[in-house]
């Protein structure tokens, strides 16, 4: 009983990691739809595995480098694919200019910058009650989202035509990864409302965007969730 109790959270965690594997597979194979539910399984482990180790008291060095590993497949390296997969069609080109590689592999920088943001994290102790920089999972919604939008509804379209408005999305997703940008972290710090509109702001507003649009509507909540970080700086402390 022990044994489960010490490492509940720590499977949890596994099953992130496992979760993302098969979502990267799919994704490789052009099922975009199973892949995006598995990435939704991997969002709600990567939330309880914190909340059970909390719970459970749990907590352990083990588990904090399990967690950052597992982020790494799920949020680093499957929406670097997504982009590898967003340029795929366009080959080594840009618009009519021919370049000596294919535009695809350019889509990997966001799993770079991904590991670069989880390691800076893990060695970050500001980042508690607010994040420094689009977390990972944001960003893996963001750019999933984006692109299951455009696959399923057409959404997107003017994105997925244009190869510099793609690159140019990897790079700022790059930067934002690591940027100094405070970022809403869904966390409490006092219970008086004053303090914390920028949360109730973001919550009211990203609860609307996916009621009124569906699935177009997620991505929507993530540029929402980085405009009104960008305007509540002094907020979030």
């Amino acid at each position: 009983m022990n044994f489960l109790r010490n490492n509940l959270a720590n499977l949890l965690t596994l099953g992130n990691l496992f979760l993302g594997c098969v979502a990267a597979a799919f994704l490789f194979n052009g099922d975009y739809k199973t892949a995006a539910l598995m990435i939704l399984g991997s969002l709600l482990l990567d939330f309880f595995d914190g909340f059970v180790a909390r719970a459970l008291k749990a907590d352990s060095d083990l588990g904090g480098q399990l967690d950052s590993l597992a982020d790494m497949v799920s949020f680093g390296f499957v929406p670097g694919l997504v982009m590898y997969k967003a340029l795929e069609p366009f080959g080594n080109y840009v618009g009519s200019v021919g370049l000596p590689f294919d535009l695809k592999y350019i889509g990997f920088i966001v799993a770079v910058f991904s590991g670069l943001r989880l390691a800076i994290f893990n060695l970050d102790t500001e980042q508690t009650y607010y994040f420094k920089g689009l977390n990972t999972p944001s960003n893996t919604m963001l750019l999933l989202g984006l692109y299951y939008s455009w696959q399923e509804y057409g959404a997107f379209r003017f994105l997925f035509d244009n190869a510099l408005l793609l690159i140019l999305l990897a790079l700022v997703c790059s930067w934002l990864l690591v940027s100094p940008i405070k970022m809403i972290a869904l966390k409490f710090r006092s219970r008086k409302l004053a303090d914390n509109w920028p949360k109730i702001i973001l919550a009211i507003g990203a609860l609307l965007l996916v009621a009124v649009l569906g699935i177009v509507g997620i991505p929507m909540a993530i540029l929402f969730y980085i405009l009104i970080s960008a305007l509540f700086q002094k907020q979030l402390k």
